[in-house]
């Protein structure tokens, strides 16, 4: 289990920035120890826990990579057509055996090189005559159309890096390299609960002044996402007692304990103190909106995340706070989202100091990509993240936004 010490940050101010948050988290947090091996077939999401060594060269041997004839280069007339008899016939999956000199070799694609040729011709730029020789045109460089063995990574050398998300494109670099199976680090155990005497699970009768519960749902898909197993705790009632006792006996359990609600100054709010009473708390209250309210701790040496209650508060602070602590707990390398830049097509005032996230769609104008501000931007609105398709991050320098000013977009499905 990940185990912090109570000293591992120290910060004096009242609001933490997000890149102080995630520079000290994902600096100092040591990731999950263990490793395990899984089946190619199920490793794609998962945490490679050691370097893989190419054990072959990709491609094994010299091949084709068109459909053509195979030729060596020496035989080749310079500034003129060559016309050269043609002797052999290679598919893919086929002995290539040697060539001889001044004759041509009809070939396939993935078909292995015959010995003593190094150029082939494309079938549709050539002709064949009468007497069954093929012309080869002029002007092809030496070595065209031919794929040399370890070409796209030689044996021996590294092919992915220890601490990589695995994604398709590399189970599919492993299965090329013949390996069946890999190393990977152990999945995190992030426990997960809400808290709100006003929660009622989905499905229930709702009653009087009460909501349901989206937050938790929300959470245990996006954690889900980043390859961990999640275990559900409910809903918890507003009570310090009751949530300092379930926080204490998650931590004892879990790689991280996750909640959303009761972190702010309410009469209410009580994750906060509980925090503070079952363990230490760490930082509380972010540079950032919407989500300010924001609280870290240990417990016994793990880590706890109090997210705000609000829904859209929930997944801007998942995507830009707790993401980054899951990757790096979870042994990831760093990897943050690139932004795409666009335009804006609104005006908006924020605060210096603080970073700001607004709710955008895009549209295609003429040449350019048009950022539209959704129309209500409270930090409760749900539909405000299902009818939109990113968010346009405003730095903590900036103060205003004017249509026509160049903005950075973050598309939510490199957010989730």
């Amino acid at each position: 289990m990940v185990q912090l010490s109570s000293d591992t940050f120290a910060f004096g101010g009242e609001l933490m920035s997000i890149d102080t948050a995630i520079g000290l988290m994902v600096a100092r947090i040591p990731p999950v120890a263990e490793v395990e091996s899984v089946a190619l077939a199920e490793a794609e999401g998962r945490i490679l826990g050691a370097a893989v060594v190419a054990p072959i060269d990709l491609p094994v041997f010299d091949n084709s990579a068109v459909d053509g004839y195979a030729v060596a280069f020496a035989d080749l007339l310079e500034g003129n057509e060559t016309v050269l008899p043609i002797a052999g016939r290679v598919a893919a999956g086929e002995a290539a055996g040697t060539a001889s000199r001044g004759w041509a070799t009809r070939i396939f694609t993935g078909a292995p090189m015959p010995a003593g040729t190094d150029t082939v011709f494309m079938q549709e730029d050539v002709r064949l005559t009468e007497a069954g020789e093929v012309v080869l045109p002029r002007g092809l460089a030496k070595g065209a159309n031919a794929r040399p063995a370890g070409e796209d990574i030689a044996r021996g050398t590294l092919a992915i890096a220890a601490g990589r998300r695995l994604e398709p494109r590399d189970v599919a670099l492993l299965a090329a390299l013949g390996l069946d199976r890999v190393s990977v680090r152990r999945r995190l155990r992030v426990s997960v609960f809400s808290t709100g005497n006003e929660l009622r699970e989905p499905g229930s009768a709702l009653g009087e002044a009460a909501i349901y519960d989206s937050n938790r749902f929300a959470l245990m898909a996006l954690i889900r996402r980043l390859g961990c197993e999640v275990r559900d705790l409910g809903i918890l009632r507003d009570d310090r007692r009751a949530i300092e006792a379930a926080i204490g006996e998650a931590a004892h359990s879990s790689d991280l304990v996750v909640t959303s609600g009761g972190v702010s100054t309410g009469d209410e709010d009580h994750v906060k103190a509980a925090i503070s009473a079952a363990g230490s708390l760490v930082f509380w209250r972010l540079a950032i909106k919407p989500g300010r309210p924001v609280a870290m701790g240990l417990i016994g040496g793990t880590p706890l995340v109090g997210l705000p209650g609000n829904p859209v508060a929930v997944f801007i602070t998942f995507a830009h706070v707790l993401r980054p602590l899951i990757l790096a707990l979870a042994g990831a390398t760093p990897s943050p989202p690139m932004p795409a830049l666009v335009t804006a097509d609104f005006a908006h005032a924020k605060k210096a100091g603080r970073r700001e996230y607004v709710r955008v769609t895009l549209e295609r104008r003429g040449a350019g990509v048009i950022a539209v501000k959704y129309p209500v931007d409270g930090a409760g609105v749900l539909t405000s993240l299902t009818r939109t398709d990113g968010l346009v991050e405003l730095p903590e320098a900036l103060t205003r936004v004017e249509p026509g000013d160049t903005v950075a977009f973050y598309d939510y499905r490199h957010l989730a």
